[in-house]
């Protein structure tokens, strides 16, 4: 059954309704953004530390991110992703800097959806 609860953050994903590439989707109670196949962007408006922008990234590449916007930092839970909360005095900004990078394609944003559970679905199947 699909959540009637509207994510509050959505409104940072407008930038991208002129890519014909993307496409959101919900993800554990929070929105994702694709771009050309790749998890961008998660936005979710619920409790710390899931209240703010989360970055799809490698940990490689945080180092390059932070450099250049001090706000993002690994995320508490997922560490592999960098996190900006949404009480933060720079997250609009950064924010609006996150989705330039998704829309140049910035080469340290993105990352490749893991495949769904091929159990899951031949049990969906069966019905």
């Amino acid at each position: 059954m699909p959540s009637s609860i509207r994510n509050s953050l959505v409104w940072i994903f407008e930038a991208f309704e002129r890519d014909s590439t993307y496409m959101r989707k919900r993800m554990f109670g929070s929105d994702a953004a694709y771009i050309d196949g790749l998890l961008c962007l998660v936005v979710a408006d619920r409790d710390e530390p899931w209240n703010g922008l989360l970055v799809c990234t490698s940990q490689e590449r945080h180092a390059a991110l932070i450099d250049e916007m001090p706000a993002l930092q690994p995320h508490p839970v997922l560490g592999k992703w960098l996190y900006v909360p949404q009480d933060d005095p720079a997250f609009e900004s950064t924010a609006e800097k996150m989705t330039k990078l998704v829309l140049a394609r910035d080469w340290r944003v993105g990352v490749e959806p893991k495949p769904r559970n091929p159990r899951r679905k031949a049990k969906l199947d069966l019905f």
